[in-house]
């Protein structure tokens, strides 16, 4: 096996997290706090990977904002598009949870 074979994909990681995220919503049986909790993971962590990145990290903090910004848009961008191209069109109703708010055009 290559060396290219063994490593691991960024889609194989985020299935690992999102495994994670999909027990933990089964045992909360809340996914918008896990959700949050994920998000709040994400940027915790990419605040970190950028402070090890930057030889001046105050200097060029809005640039990390800016690029992490991007980055997570497009992801999200991409994510809903994948869910309202697979939707069924007899979806039902959203679930009721107030700690979500639902988005309606």
């Amino acid at each position: 096996m290559s060396e290219q074979q063994k490593e691991t994909t960024i889609f194989e990681l985020a299935d690992q997290f999102i495994a994670l995220a999909n027990e933990l919503s089964g045992q909360e049986q809340d996914v918008g706090k896990v959700g949050t909790a994920l998000r709040f993971a994400a940027a915790r962590f990419n605040a970190f990977e950028a402070s090890i990145k930057s030889s001046n990290l105050a200097a060029e903090k809005n640039n990390a904002l800016e690029w992490f910004s991007k980055e997570y848009r497009d992801m999200l961008n991409d994510n809903l598009d994948d869910h309202i191209n697979t939707q069924s069109p007899a979806q039902s109703e959203p679930v009721k949870d107030e700690a979500v708010q639902v988005f309606k055009g």
